[in-house]
């Protein structure tokens, strides 16, 4: 690094480097990793309490792939929602409804259609949100959009991050506008603010 690179540059060095990392996975390193991860996701109390929830829909060998994960949710009666990307890097909450197929939409992901139900900020309680990787302080670098960090800035509930082991940091590089959550599970451990 050299005495002239901004944050944003370290930022894509490391996000590159880390998607090299996780490319270099085996289908079953991913899948186990998965497993671990969402054991520990589902394992927290304040999944069992929440009647609404805001999760992704991983995309396969980017994300951990937690299509799984939703539809064990919804089958348990809580409410999911998935984002859908907005104009001007904006997003909102839509209802995941299991007979409703995701559209395709940019980056790869997939979003229910904009006629799916809208969910208020206000009625989520947790939000699992996406990222190439956390630190331990949870700090995230993310895809480099800006979507997530815009949406959790007033975002009253409980912030959960997913990171694999092999990825995670001790510090990831940090601009003013991002936004850390409070709870990191990696497949070993938890990291809480």
């Amino acid at each position: 690094m050299t005495a002239f690179s901004t944050t944003a540059e370290e930022k894509d060095r490391l996000r590159r480097r880390l998607r090299a990392q996780l490319a270099a996975l085996s289908p079953e390193a991913l899948r186990e990793s998965d497993r671990a991860l969402f054991d520990a996701f589902l394992s927290l109390p304040q999944v069992g309490e929440a009647d609404t929830l805001f999760l992704f829909w991983g995309v396969p060998g980017r994300e951990p792939e937690t299509e799984a994960l939703v539809r064990t949710l919804t089958a348990r009666g809580k409410r999911v929602g998935l984002p859908r990307m907005l104009p001007e890097r904006g997003m909102e909450v839509r209802l995941f409804q299991p007979e409703v197929p995701l559209v395709r939409a940019p980056f790869g992901i997939s979003e229910p259609p904009e006629t799916a139900p809208l969910l208020d900020k206000s009625s989520i309680q947790l939000a699992l949100v996406p990222s190439v990787c956390y630190d331990r302080e949870g700090y995230r670098l993310g895809f480099g959009g800006g979507y997530y960090d815009r949406w959790l800035g007033d975002f009253s509930g409980l912030a959960v991050g997913l990171c694999r082991s092999c990825v995670l940091q001790d510090r990831v590089p940090r601009e003013g506008h991002d936004r850390r959550v409070d709870l990191v599970l990696t497949e070993e451990g938890r990291f809480a603010r």
